[in-house]
């Protein structure tokens, strides 16, 4: 399933410019448990983390146009979350790792930020090659919580964003 999805962003993106426009940060963590992929249709526009009080990430989700996507591990407690406003990205993701993701900051375009978790253990920090891209998606493996995750960015079309179809500006 990465294998495929990985394939069509590398094709479509190929054919649009000679400059790289995807990048892949390879996975950090351990990488126990199941594997997840978090995907949609267009833009990324809100992020929702949970944490635990004993300092891992739980699960995380994301929003594309106006559709959430499955979560990625667990809903346990009350998430953090950031909408983002139109036009605006995520541009960076760093945290902090150990068996688990202990932490996880996602900044934006416009410099916000989304901070979760307790910071304990490895440093790590995402982002991608292309001064224009940005995150459209993220995979990995969770068990209890996240035990790995591995960032893929690309330059998107903001006309592709399906939200922006349905908005009248």
């Amino acid at each position: 399933m990465l294998f495929v999805a990985v394939f069509v962003l590398l094709a479509a993106f190929a054919a649009a410019d000679r400059q790289p426009q995807y990048s892949f940060s390879p996975p950090v963590g351990d990488g126990n448990g199941n594997s997840y992929m978090i995907t949609g249709e267009g833009r990324i526009t809100a992020v929702r983390v949970w944490d635990s009080y004993w300092s891992f990430i739980r699960g995380i989700q994301f929003r594309y146009g106006y559709i959430w996507s499955p979560v990625a591990g667990h809903v346990s407690g009350e998430a953090k979350e950031i909408e983002l406003f139109e036009g605006e990205a995520i541009v960076q993701i760093s945290g902090k790792y150990s068996h688990h993701l202990s932490s996880v900051v996602f900044t934006t375009s416009r410099g916000r930020s989304l901070h979760a978790g307790q910071p304990s253990g490895y440093s790590f920090n995402m982002y991608p090659k292309h001064p224009q891209a940005e995150l459209v998606f993220i995979s990995g493996r969770f068990d209890s919580g996240i035990t790995s995750l591995g960032t893929h960015w690309a330059i998107i079309n903001p006309s592709f964003n399906p939200s922006n179809k349905t908005k009248g500006h």
